[in-house]
């Protein structure tokens, strides 16, 4: 099959929502890439494997990797895609004596689950990255090779965590699961039991329960408390509602619980977190 080969930017990076993707076909390019779901679900096909990304999750990719992203579901997604090359991060330390970060993309795993907190750590980093990326102010190109260097020891701690045997097919795609997934973001907003969800999609709870884990990295619950969470983010940041009309609309039904599980989350209570990125 065909791929197209694209020259990968010096150091490049934005967040979009959208519906499809910029690149389409099966495409490689000679630069690293670091691609984060901000909310969605969308299929990755990496190496002639598909993995189901939702959101929370990070994906690294190699340099020279036939990749292709494909939103089956048809509904829209947010990510923030990072594209650079190795030369990018010279300079940094004197001789370049510094741990090799980019062994991680080595490592055939090109998917990374991550916690509340996690997301969070990650996602300020991205923000920043772009505040500089597109602000310019003076010293920015330094201070984003010092950010991209935080984030990939960040990844590289977070592999070198992974147990052996080396995790390799997690989040390969279960198609039930996948319908699943999409069914539950776009219907976060209602209540659903493991119970419920089971006997709608005609799979045994036990079953769910392990394969929804093995699929997303996430148990039900953690699952869609996240898309629930990012949901109120943004309501939170674009909108002036009171937060206890925010909380009922991503559907939770006890302000406290939604206040604990956000700031589980966020690391923060919902209204400063309002103040700290309002929109």
């Amino acid at each position: 099959m065909e791929s197209d080969f694209y020259e990968a930017a010096l150091f490049h990076i934005d967040r979009e929502k959208k519906l499809y993707s910029s690149m389409p076909s099966r495409h490689y390019h000679n630069g690293y890439e670091i691609f984060y779901l901000v909310s969605g679900d969308i299929c990755y096909f990496i190496d002639d494997k598909a993995y189901q990304v939702v959101g929370g999750v990070l994906v690294i990719i190699n340099m020279n990797v036939i990749h292709k992203l494909v939103n089956s579901s048809g509904e829209s997604f947010e990510r923030i895609t990072l594209e650079f090359k190795k030369e990018f991060m010279g300079g940094i330390f004197p001789d370049n004596q510094f741990i090799d970060v980019l062994s991680s993309f080595a490592k055939g795993l090109p998917l990374i689950n991550l916690s509340g907190q996690e997301q969070g750590f990650i996602e300020k980093r991205f923000d920043k990255m772009i505040h500089e990326y597109t602000q310019k102010p003076p010293g920015y190109e330094f201070y984003l090779k010092m950010l991209l260097f935080e984030l990939l020891l960040f990844i590289y701690r977070k592999m070198d965590s992974i147990p052996d045997p080396p995790l390799s097919e997690v989040n390969l795609v279960h198609k039930k699961i996948f319908e699943i997934v999409d069914y539950l973001n776009r219907h976060y907003d209602e209540q659903h039991t493991i119970q419920q969800i089971s006997q709608k999609f005609y799979i045994s709870p036990s079953y769910f329960c392990k394969t929804f884990k093995e699929n997303t990295g996430f148990t039900f619950t953690e699952y869609l408390n996240n898309v629930r969470i990012k949901e109120a983010c943004t309501l939170l940041t674009h909108r002036s509602d009171k937060v206890a009309v925010i909380a009922e609309r991503v559907g939770f039904e006890s302000l406290t619980h939604f206040g604990r599980i956000f700031k589980e989350i966020t690391g923060m209570a919902p209204l400063k977190y309002r103040k700290n990125y309002k929109v």
